[in-house]
């Protein structure tokens, strides 16, 4: 474990109730419903109105969501009164009548020698391994399987390689890919069940589907999609969901990108799909879910459907892709035979409509061209002397955990602490910061939109303080003109040059960090906390309402890395998704919608809780 035990100079490693009738359709895209807006994505991008420019509008609906949603230290955003633990949903998905592959289940082991350490994935890419049963086992075990489960006294459950709020996991996984032997005889389309370890194959698809499908993607080459059930975050988190959800794409999107490059496979997002194109290629229903403010309960099995996220390209390293690939696939996808029924997942629900308002005005509604990124090697990724544990990449990613509590009585030292922090750069050390390249930013296709505030508590040599670290740094300007004048903006002298850190404010931030984290004392506990700043309402006007969920992705990433880079360390992190939105702003300067924090952060030594204990993760226990 690499910190410091303080005082020793030994250096150690109320709703209301209403039925209401589903407005459900069939287990999958439908011929018509995926044909009926073939090349054209969904209507309304582009359509004019009486009400005015449809842009302004779904601006309006997310700046309006973001406001309503945030926590305030005398008024909480609106959730459920009472957790229904009656109606707790399932966090495992199946597709009941679907064919299930077994996959290949592969322990890490220290001693294997063709596992890499966990630095080398980031300072040079690995020769590429075959695309079949095995490394498509691999890819899948090391970044949504279980992890572990954990038991005390009569309750058990689970957790995973990716990272979820409050461990409900609304997300899903799909692989798109061509035949593999031991999966399918020709390409197929499979929901990933994590639970058991399986592949469930909802589709088939011809040889010329695939082509199409794969269009401009190296050989060797698959797709993985995302989805999200915001019923599994809003059943305790109510309408504050929608963020979550999307931290939690995040968080999915990194376990991919660091499970490939361990593989010597690269991961970049295909942007250019619409919300429903995305459904069509996964066989999602086309469901509008209600946006009545409610909260409203009953039987609504329309809220257990999932909503199209976005779609990776999975490569072998070294190359490249050739050309935008063919973002039109409803129709080509409006004759598949899906297989299995979506299974279900409470009996009773509570709808908060505001969710499904936020993620109707956030989608992206017609096909668009993108960028084309990918990750690249980075020799010079290390940038102190600070020494990893020897831990390979797999044991980092699957020995993963979350601290409930951390050991106020230790401190961080400062080269661990600028290591974690230049892991957190898109660009790489030593490059003006902005331009996703080092992994996993550079499955992001845009520039970093977002900054991390330090609240540095107990780092050895580095005053307590407010700092700031800059991750695109053409914006480094405007944040000095909206933040306190009176912010000093040098550079620690310990900093390494090439880490654009820079101290705000000096003095002790303990309370504070506490205070701004929902008065929670982990965020105080650790060695530093941080909150996530995104330029806000200016990139939305720059790239359009599809980037209000974007950004937090791209504040997931960022905390996937962290709690890898944490754990690679032997210490733990924790995302925080509780804190007083304002009062952060308040703090910094901010007055307005330029730059708003979306995600909070703490890393430190955890605290053992004896009581719990862990158990391996497969075999599962018998399914709840």
């Amino acid at each position: 474990m690499r910190a410091v035990k303080l005082g020793s100079r030994i250096y150690g490693p109320g709703w209301g109730l209403k039925r209401l009738s589903p407005s459900f359709v069939s287990s999958s895209c439908s011929a018509r419903a995926c044909a009926s807006s073939a090349g054209t994505g969904m209507a309304e991008e582009g359509r004019t109105t009486q009400d005015g420019d449809p842009v302004d509008l779904a601006m309006s609906v997310l700046v309006n969501y973001h406001e309503e949603t945030k926590h305030r230290s005398r008024k909480y955003a609106r959730g459920p009164h009472r957790l229904d633990w009656a109606n707790q949903p399932n966090p495992f998905r199946r597709y009941d009548g679907a064919r299930v592959v077994p996959l290949d289940h592969l322990p890490e082991s220290p001693t294997r020698s063709s596992d890499p350490l966990w630095p080398v994935i980031f300072e040079e890419s690995l020769a590429p391994k075959p695309l079949d049963k095995s490394s498509l086992s691999q890819l899948l075990y090391d970044s949504l399987a279980l992890s572990a489960w954990k038991a005390a006294r009569r309750s058990t459950w689970s957790l995973r390689v990716n990272p979820s709020s409050g461990n409900l996991h609304p997300t899903e996984g799909y692989v798109i890919c061509d035949a593999i032997e031991g999966v399918s005889m020709t390409p197929f389309v499979a929901h990933y069940a994590p639970y058991e370890h399986v592949l469930e194959i909802r589709a088939e698809i011809s040889v010329e589907k695939w082509r199409y499908l794969s269009s401009g993607l190296p050989p060797g080459s698959l797709l993985f999609g995302f989805s999200s059930i915001f019923w599994r975050e809003s059943w305790k988190y109510g309408e504050r969901a929608f963020r979550y959800c999307n931290h939690d794409v995040g968080h999915a999107i990194g376990a991919v990108a660091i499970a490939s490059a361990s593989l010597g496979w690269n991961a970049c997002m295909l942007d250019g799909y619409s919300v429903h194109e995305i459904g069509c290629l996964l066989g999602l229903p086309q469901v509008r879910v209600s946006t009545d403010r409610g909260p409203v309960r009953g039987v609504m099995r329309e809220l257990e459907t999932e909503h199209a996220d976005c779609v990776l390209a999975i490569f072998p390293s070294g190359l490249t892709i050739s050309e935008q690939p063919n973002y039109q696939v409803a129709k080509l996808m409006g004759d598949v035979k899906w297989q299995g029924q979506m299974s279900a997942l409470s009996k009773e629900h509570m709808s908060w409509g505001i969710i499904y308002e936020a993620a109707q005005a956030s989608e992206k509604s017609a096909v668009t061209s993108a960028a084309i990124t990918r990750s690249l090697p980075l020799p010079d990724s290390i940038i102190t002397s600070a020494e990893y544990e020897p831990v390979t990449v797999r044991q980092v990613v699957r020995k993963r955990r979350s601290a409930e509590s951390m050991d106020s009585t230790y401190a961080m030292l400062a080269e661990v602490f600028f290591q974690i922090l230049a892991k957190t750069l898109p660009t790489g050390s030593g490059e003006t910061q902005g331009a996703p390249r080092q992994l996993p930013f550079g499955a992001l296709p845009w520039n970093a939109e977002v900054h991390l505030v330090i609240f540095a508590h107990r780092v050895v040599g580095l005053q307590p303080g407010v700092y700031i670290l800059v991750r695109n740094e053409a914006y480094t300007k405007e944040l000095a003109k909206l933040m306190k004048p009176e912010f000093s903006w040098e550079k620690p002298e310990i900093c390494p040059p090439s880490l654009p850190l820079y101290a705000l404010q000096y003095g002790n931030v303990t309370g504070l960090a506490q205070r701004l984290s929902c008065d929670q004392e982990i965020a105080g506990d650790g060695f530093f906390s941080l909150g996530m700043l995104a330029r806000f309402e200016s990139a939305m006007r720059d790239f359009g309402p599809s980037m209000y969920p974007r950004l937090f992705w791209e504040t997931g990433l960022i905390g996937q890395m962290l709690y890898l880079e944490a754990h690679a360390f032997g210490v733990s992190g924790t995302g925080i998704g509780c804190f007083f939105d304002d009062p952060v702003h308040t703090v910094l300067g901010l007055k307005d919608n330029k730059f708003q924090s979306l995600y909070h952060f703490t890393i430190g030594v955890p605290v053992e809780d004896k009581r719990i204990q862990t158990v391996p993760s497969y075999p599962a226990p018998p399914e709840i």
